[in-house]
């Protein structure tokens, strides 16, 4: 069954499922080529990256992150490289995650991969939210996870019809990283924490009425985007905005069409904006409404030490620089590498299939605050510095 077959197929707010359909994905392990993974290319004025893995959804391995970040930093140091465009191939995804798979693998086997892999990812996020020079993601089809950090933290975000956006990790026993912490909680109203919370998918142009997307742009035009944007001699900040500013102003799909969400704004604002999950749940159950009850199935699948751990980290981050986002992010990930859920996590969606996660505890009642702080805990030397 095919992706979009899926999809159509289920209902319009089960984020739950759809999410596991495509985490499922990450569960391939054909290996390509490390440097064939990852194009890095210059082309005209820029320095052009594409994601290389087709046929696994351009998931984002170790290898990748390790190509990338070397040559971010050259490009922006080159006065010949004006701007830099990052891309995926195979036309369904931008990016649909990292390789939890591997770093699961690495994790229960003690090894440094578990370690590096989110230092080095989290180190390369930094770097493109400091870039010094424009950064446009094309972010056409899926864009998930990792797929987001390397995207949302840079100066322009293009996303078409058929970009389906979600931050799903509190269904795999993990949190919405990759600085989901820093831009989540800074969304309209309360948005960021229903996202994070829920995994709920945007698609097409409610990426951009989110301010996930700085642009929308019809896929078809894709190709011309990026060839004009090549094209530009010299181009400062401004150029470059405008060449998106002119394709965004002519695309007329889905533009008169209200944000997926806006109905339900209301109340996501006032059932989020609880500090605890146990109030957010008490909330939605008290509310009754069809929106609220499904939100309410959905949350109650997904790990419980998660979503605790996801709401605080939303909390805090919301006050918090990024790098201040990312190093509290990394001991996160380490907590969670050493712990149980994520691991059943990947085991359930991932591996075996069975849909079935055992989340230790199963119930928030049962992940006491001891237990979430241990989680926020310093590394001492093993922090992350940025």
């Amino acid at each position: 069954m095919g992706l979009s077959e899926v999809w159509r197929l289920t209902s319009k707010f089960n984020s739950f499922r759809r999410t596991h359909i495509i985490l499922q994905h990450l569960a391939m392990s054909k290996h390509t080529n490390a440097a064939e993974e990852v194009l890095l290319e210059r082309k005209g004025c820029a320095g052009v990256i594409t994601l290389n893995r087709p046929k696994l959804l351009n998931t984002l391995t170790f290898n990748m992150v390790r190509q990338i970040y070397p040559q971010l930093k050259k490009w922006e140091q080159d006065p010949e490289t004006l701007l830099i465009i990052i891309k995926g191939t195979g036309g369904k995804a931008f990016c649909a995650g990292g390789d939890v798979r591997a770093v699961s693998e690495a994790g229960k086997a003690n090894k440094k991969l578990s370690q590096d892999f989110f230092r080095d990812e989290y180190i390369l996020n930094n770097a493109i939210a400091s870039c010094r020079k424009p950064y446009v993601a094309l972010i056409h089809g899926i864009t998930m996870g990792g797929g987001v950090g390397v995207s949302v933290h840079g100066q322009f975000r293009v996303a078409t019809e058929k970009t389906v956006f979600a931050m799903p990790e509190t269904a795999i026993g993990l949190f919405p990283d990759v600085g989901g912490g820093y831009f989540l909680p800074r969304l309209q109203g309360k948005l960021g924490y229903f996202l994070a919370l829920t995994g709920f998918k945007l698609k097409g142009r409610d990426v951009h009425k989110a301010g996930i997307a700085t642009h929308f742009v019809d896929s078809e035009k894709l190709d011309t985007l990026e060839e004009d944007l090549l094209a530009l001699k010299s181009p400062s900040k401004e150029n470059i905005a405008d060449v998106l500013e002119t394709y965004h102003a002519k695309s007329k799909i889905d533009q008169d069409k209200p944000f997926i969400l806006e109905e339900h704004m209301d109340k996501i604002n006032s059932l989020f904006s609880a500090n605890t999950m146990e109030q957010i749940i008490e909330n939605l159950q008290q509310d009754g409404s069809s929106f609220a009850v499904e939100q309410l199935k959905i949350i109650n699948k997904m790990s419980p030490t998660s979503l605790k751990i996801t709401l605080r980290q939303l909390i805090e981050g919301s006050s918090k620089t990024l790098q201040e986002v990312l190093t509290m992010e990394y001991r996160l990930s380490q907590a969670c590498m050493g712990g149980h859920d994520f691991h059943e996590g990947v085991r359930a969606v991932l591996i075996d299939k069975d849909q079935s996660p055992k989340w230790k505890p199963a119930d928030l009642k049962e992940v006491t605050d001891e237990d979430v702080n241990n989680y926020f805990k310093s590394l001492g030397s093993n922090d992350l510095k940025l």
